[in-house]
């Protein structure tokens, strides 16, 4: 390691988490999904928060939907908005593994969670919820991780609290 790297880091300080203030900041999640045949896809999805789960309305014309439906297990992503980051390499990210449910149209938690859809993302949520390729899934965390700068990184459990910071692993260089 050379000496520039060892005194980065010195000053690489741990930054307060603030992971509940970044989902609050964020009006939709990243997901990442895989087919049956473990094929990788991509997406986003406009969320809410109830309790400690995260629900997101999705049509079943995106790829990523029947990977939710089929009950495999996905990861999502909750990351700084780039043009508010002082540094592209260390967006604040809070990354989520989840398991995945389905809601059952109608239901009482279909209705709660379809009204605070509405009430966080406006009326385009009635149209949507009416149409019957959209479902309810339910995101339930497992365990996850914060990152909130260099040297700034933490182990964060399934009710999204800092279980510790993750230290064990140091930057080297050549």
């Amino acid at each position: 390691m050379n000496h520039t790297q060892e005194e980065a880091n010195r000053k690489a300080k741990p930054v307060a988490p603030k992971v509940k203030e970044l989902i609050e900041r964020t009006q939709s999640i990243i997901l990442a999904t895989r087919d049956a045949e473990g094929n990788p896809n991509s997406s986003y999805a406009p969320f809410v928060q109830l309790d400690n789960t995260f629900y997101i309305l999705v049509s079943f014309m995106a790829k990523h939907t029947k990977n939710l439906a089929d009950g495999r297990k996905a990861s999502v992503m909750f990351i700084e908005d780039e043009s508010a980051t002082k540094q592209i390499y260390a967006r604040e990210r809070l990354t989520i593994d989840t398991t995945p449910s389905q809601i059952e149209r109608d239901s009482e938690t279909w209705n709660n969670v379809v009204a605070k859809l509405k009430e966080t993302h406006g009326k385009v949520v009635d149209v949507i919820a009416d149409m019957q390729d959209f479902i309810l899934i339910a995101l339930q965390p497992v365990r996850g991780s914060y990152v909130n700068g260099f040297g700034s990184a933490y182990f964060v459990d399934e009710k999204l609290d800092i279980l510790e910071h993750r230290n064990d692993v140091n930057h080297q260089s050549k």
